[in-house]
C-alpha cells in the first residue's frame, strides 16, 4: 500500500509562499488575490526573491513575504502571519511604505507612484478588530464624517482572520474566497474538481509535502515559529503574574494606609477626650512620636 504524505499545513509562511510565491504558480496567485479584490485580474508577475536556510530562523521583515505585480501597474504584497507580535497594524504600514517609496525613481514625477495593496492573513484575531463581526476587512483613508470619500486610491489594505472564518463565513457572500480559506485552513479537506486553481494549489501542496527538502524547510521554518510563540506566550504569562503580583501589593499597601489614617483619626479624638499619650498607644498601637504630631 502506498504511504500518503502528511501535507505541509499551509498557515506556515514558508509552504504558504512555496505555494503562492513560486515562480510558475502564477495562476494560483491570481486567482488568490482576485478573490481577496474581488476584481478579475489578467496578468501577474511574482517577484522571484530566494529564501535561504538561514533565513528561516530569523523573523526580518521581508524574508517570507510575496510580491506581486497586478496587469504590470499595481504592486501587491502578501503576508501569511502565524505569530501575535501585537505589532501588525505598524507592519502592514510598513510594508505599504516601502514598496510605494520604491516606485519613485530619481527625476520621476509624484503622478508616476503606482498603487500598493497589501494583503495580511493572520493565524490569530487582532485586538483592535475584535469587535468586526467578518473575517475579512478592507482599508482605506477615508474622510471621518464622509466615510464614503476615500483620499487617495494608491493606498488599499486587506486582513484576513482566519480564527474567524467559521464564525463569520455564513455573513460573506464572496464564497470563492470561502474557498481560499477552506484551503489554507484544512487542505486536506478540499475535493479535486471543486475549484481548477485550488486543485492546482493542493498539487502543489503534495509535491512539496513529498519532497524531503521541502519539508525539512517547513519543519525548520514551523519549529522557529513554536518557538516565538513560546516565548510570546511565557513573556504574557510573565507579564500577567507580575501585574497581579504588583496589583495585590499595591492593594495591600492601599489597605494598609487606609487603616492607618482611621486609626490616626481615632487617636485624635482621644487626644480630645484628654487621654494620656500611654493609653492611646496601648489603644492604637501607634507610637509616641506619631501620637504627638497629631497634636
Amino acid at each position: 500500500m502506498k504511504h500518503i504524505e502528511q501535507l505541509l499545513d499551509p498557515k506556515i509562511d514558508y509552504v504558504f509562499k512555496r505555494i503562492f510565491g513560486y515562480i510558475g504558480n502564477e495562476e494560483i496567485t491570481k486567482e488568490l488575490i482576485s478573490s481577496i479584490i474581488q476584481k478579475e485580474i489578467s496578468d501577474i508577475k511574482l517577484d522571484n526573491n530566494t529564501i535561504l536556510e538561514k533565513d528561516l530562523l530569523d523573523d526580518k521583515v521581508g524574508i517570507l513575504d510575496i510580491r506581486a505585480k497586478i496587469e504590470d501597474k499595481i504592486n501587491c504584497d502578501i503576508e501569511m502571519q502565524i505569530v501575535d507580535r501585537k505589532n501588525i497594524e505598524k507592519r502592514i504600514l510598513y510594508y505599504w511604505s516601502k514598496l510605494y517609496s520604491l516606485n519613485l525613481k530619481s527625476g520621476k514625477d509624484y503622478e508616476e507612484l503606482e498603487k500598493v495593496i497589501v494583503i495580511l492573513i493572520t493565524d490569530y484575531e487582532i485586538d483592535s478588530l475584535r469587535e468586526i463581526k467578518k473575517y475579512e476587512t478592507k482599508w482605506n483613508i477615508r474622510e471621518e464624517e464622509y466615510q464614503k470619500v476615500i483620499l487617495t486610491e494608491v493606498m488599499e489594505f486587506y486582513i484576513i482572520e482566519l480564527p474567524k472564518y467559521e464564525k463569520y463565513k455564513e455573513k460573506t457572500k464572496n464564497n470563492k474566497l470561502n474557498k481560499w480559506i477552506r484551503f489554507i485552513r484544512e487542505p486536506g479537506g478540499i475535493e479535486m474538481g471543486e475549484d481548477k486553481a485550488i486543485e492546482k494549489a493542493k498539487q502543489v501542496l503534495e509535491e512539496i509535502s513529498k519532497d524531503k527538502r521541502e519539508r525539512y524547510l517547513a519543519e525548520l521554518r514551523e519549529k522557529y515559529i513554536l518557538d516565538q510563540k513560546a516565548i510570546e506566550d511565557a513573556g504574557y504569562d510573565k507579564g500577567l503574574k507580575d501585574g497581579i503580583t504588583q496589583g495585590i501589593s499595591q492593594g495591600l499597601n492601599q489597605g494598609r494606609t487606609e487603616q492607618k489614617e482611621k486609626i490616626k483619626k481615632i487617636a485624635k479624638n482621644l487626644l480630645k477626650l484628654n487621654m494620656s499619650i500611654e493609653q492611646i498607644k496601648e489603644v492604637t498601637g501607634l507610637t509616641e512620636e506619631e501620637i504627638k504630631k497629631l497634636k
